[in-house]
């Protein structure tokens, strides 16, 4: 009997075992069917349910804790297995938080076999704002990564924006950024921004298309589109009505959808009456997208048309289609032939809707990696897009460069919080003519998994100053203030001040600007400055100005011009009185001017008449080595002709003070500009 019992034991345990290695064969061959088909949210659930069924202790689990561990084998070679793929799994999926979790794991393992998982790991903790952290385990991964492959060129890049991200800590935030709330996030992947209108809001969403329950909230883990097949995860566009940042009664656009694809990501013409969208399907874990234009007639959408082959070249994928507010360029993302990399971004010049030959926008836009999602703004020549092929945050980040299509500057990161660890993506404005003063962007920063939409706001950013009289300094009423931007060569804004003489501007940080204060009868003066400190304050104040007043044909005495004894060479300190008339004639380029030369009376009237014209012509000649042109000058010396004080005392004693007075030199703006009559060496004769 005992032997029976005992036999019936064994049995009963083998069975166990079978059940238990059938339930582990079944969970991992499952999830590693769900990997191989890229449905990586599902092969996460199944790793996790394989995960379970072992029996592992804690120094198998970080043999590097244990000294002189023996490698893996059996069974904990599988379990290795499932944690890598698992953390692979969480990453593909873009749950960053759980793939860091378990790519710890691996990395303890130190397994040949997964030498790769410490960069990931590393990217996990860049993704979860670990920089510090991220910069460990991306600096070791280097110093001991040996293959030439993909990695081993990413990495610098990724150290690289972990070193930027850390110094941008410091810098105070252009932005404010609010979660949009409502029915905008409600559920699914939400993304693609478009202002339809002042309160309402275009935008797509992955949302299911069951009823939804009162009460019930959609969970993180339904917000992943799921299988094809019978789905209610679709890709549509939506709108909702609100303002600001909270948008409410979100519903699906009535346009025309073809069962098996998902539509979105769109643009819409400035009229308002054509739709610019992207059509996708997903075959084999592999995306296929293509832009299509839907037209409105009497207030209905057209069926979506695919566009010809100047925007989708066969074989190739498509998609973000971005129509500029002039309705004159066509923007896109394309891997198409000709490219840089994987997507760029490619521009076609439109005729109507008819687009011409799609460009691409070169290599100082597009790198090897992904180049997305851009928007233009016309009135500012800014183009802004969203890149992970350059030093940033992390993962795709907002990047601006100025350009009229024909070259472009360096593209800048716009930093945080316009930047997140995470992927930042969709920027759209809300009013066109004002494209950076508020709008809304799309980011999973905040979410497990997926895309949201947040509203910005640009923190607003001041220069200030107070423009006097030189003469008074008093408050200069009246005078014209213009702002220029010194990079694009454009004016900004103009203004004329009050009572307190004060101006105040809004700008951008990390711009070169350009003060010019005029007012009539007064001498026009400018202020160059840089705004770059203003990534650290709200506001600049630059030093006040003063505007000298003048009288057509009134001399100015110009002191402290002083020349060698007899002589007409000018001494060193006289230079910097006359590079200020330099800086004046350059603030008033319409000036013609007369430099005049006096003396005492000390010699006879010829002798000082040819001193006070050399000397006068002196003067001139300097202004000249300073890029002043001889056309807006004349030289004149009027000898002891025009004293300006007595060179004798009444009692016919010398009188040093009043011959220092006459020995003078000024200027005086004459009244209208002079003809220009040359010798023949382009030198104004004039001025002999």
């Amino acid at each position: 009997m005992k032997k029976i019992t005992l036999l019936a034991l064994v049995i009963f345990a083998g069975l166990i075992n079978s059940i238990q290695a059938q339930y582990v064969i079944d969970f991992k061959h499952t999830a590693d069917v769900y990997y191989s088909a890229k449905d990586f949210y599902s092969a996460a659930q199944y790793y996790n349910k394989a995960l379970g069924t072992f029996k592992v202790k804690p120094e198998q689990i970080l043999p590097y804790a244990v000294a002189n561990a023996a490698p893996p084998s059996g069974k904990f070679k599988d379990y290795q297995q499932v944690v890598a793929r698992l953390a692979e799994s969480y990453r593909l999926y873009h749950d960053y938080g759980n793939a860091e979790t378990w790519y710890s794991q691996v990395v303890g393992f130190n397994n040949p076999l997964y030498i790769q998982a410490k960069f990931w790991y590393g990217v996990c903790l860049r993704a979860n704002g670990k920089y510090d952290e991220a910069l460990t385990q991306l600096n070791d991964f280097k110093k001991n990564y040996t293959v030439a492959d993909e990695l081993s060129t990413r990495v610098p890049l990724e150290i690289s924006s972990c070193e930027f991200a850390l110094s941008e800590a410091s810098k105070q935030p252009r932005y404010t950024i609010t979660k949009v709330s409502g029915t905008v996030n409600e559920g699914g992947a939400n993304y693609a921004p478009v202002v339809i209108d002042q309160n309402t809001l275009m935008f797509t969403s992955s949302r299911s298309d069951a009823p939804s329950l009162p009460g019930v909230t959609v969970k993180e883990a339904d917000k992943k589109p799921k299988d094809r097949r019978g789905t209610p995860y679709v890709n549509d566009l939506y709108t909702a009505n609100g303002n600001g940042s909270a948008f409410e009664a979100s519903q699906k656009l009535k346009i025309p959808a073809t069962k098996g694809y998902d539509q979105g990501v769109s643009s819409i013409s400035p009229d308002g009456n054509s739709l610019y969208m992207t059509r996708w399907t997903i075959k084999d874990g592999v995306k296929q997208s293509a832009i299509y234009l839907s037209t409105k007639e009497n207030g209905v959408w057209s069926e979506p048309q695919k566009m010809g082959s100047n925007i989708n070249a066969e074989g190739y994928n498509s998609m973000q289609p971005y129509i500029t507010a002039d309705g004159k360029y066509l923007l896109f993302a394309s891997n198409r032939p000709g490219g840089m990399g994987k997507y760029d971004i490619w521009y076609c010049v439109m005729n109507s809707n008819t687009p011409g030959n799609a460009r691409n926008m070169g290599t100082a836009i597009n790198t090897k990696d992904e180049e997305q999602a851009p928007f233009y703004d016309a009135e500012k020549n800014l183009l802004i897009f969203s890149s992970d092929g350059r030093v940033g945050l992390g993962g795709l980040d907002f990047f601006q460069s100025e350009g009229d299509f024909g070259s472009w500057s360096a593209p800048v990161n716009m930093g945080k919080p316009l930047n997140s660890p995470k992927d930042d993506i969709y920027y759209s404005a809300i009013d066109n003519t004002h494209p950076f003063a508020e709008g809304f962007i799309s980011s999973d920063r905040e979410s497990v998994c997926c895309l949201e939409v947040f509203s910005i706001k640009r923190i607003r950013k001041v220069a200030s100053g107070v423009i006097l009289d030189c003469d008074t300094h008093r408050p200069l009423e009246g005078a014209t203030i213009t702002l220029l931007d010194t990079v694009r060569q454009k004016t900004v804004r103009t203004i004329k001040l009050d009572g307190s003489g004060r101006y105040s501007f809004e700008i951008d940080p990390q711009r070169f600007y350009k003060i010019v204060a005029a007012k009539d009868n007064y001498f026009t003066k400018s202020l160059y400055f840089n705004s770059e400190e203003l990534n650290r304050v709200d506001s600049l104040d630059n030093p006040t100005l003063c505007l000298k007043h003048y009288e057509v044909e009134k001399p100015i005495v110009l002191n402290n011009i002083y020349y060698d004894f007899g002589k007409s060479t000018l001494r060193p300190e006289s230079r910097i009185v006359l590079d200020t008339v330099v800086e004046m004639l350059v603030d008033n380029p319409k000036l013609i001017i007369e430099m005049s030369a006096h003396t005492d009376s000390v010699g006879t009237d010829k002798a000082n008449m040819k001193l006070s014209q050399a000397r006068a012509q002196s003067c001139v000649n300097y202004l000249i080595s300073k890029g002043i042109t001889s056309q807006r000058l004349i030289a004149k010396g009027y000898g002891k002709t025009r004293p300006v004080a007595p060179n004798s005392l009444p009692n016919h004693k010398d009188n040093p003070d009043g011959r220092q007075q006459n020995r003078r030199t000024e200027f005086k703006v004459l009244r209208k500009q002079m003809p220009v009559l040359t010798d023949g060496t382009g030198e104004n004769q004039s001025s002999q």
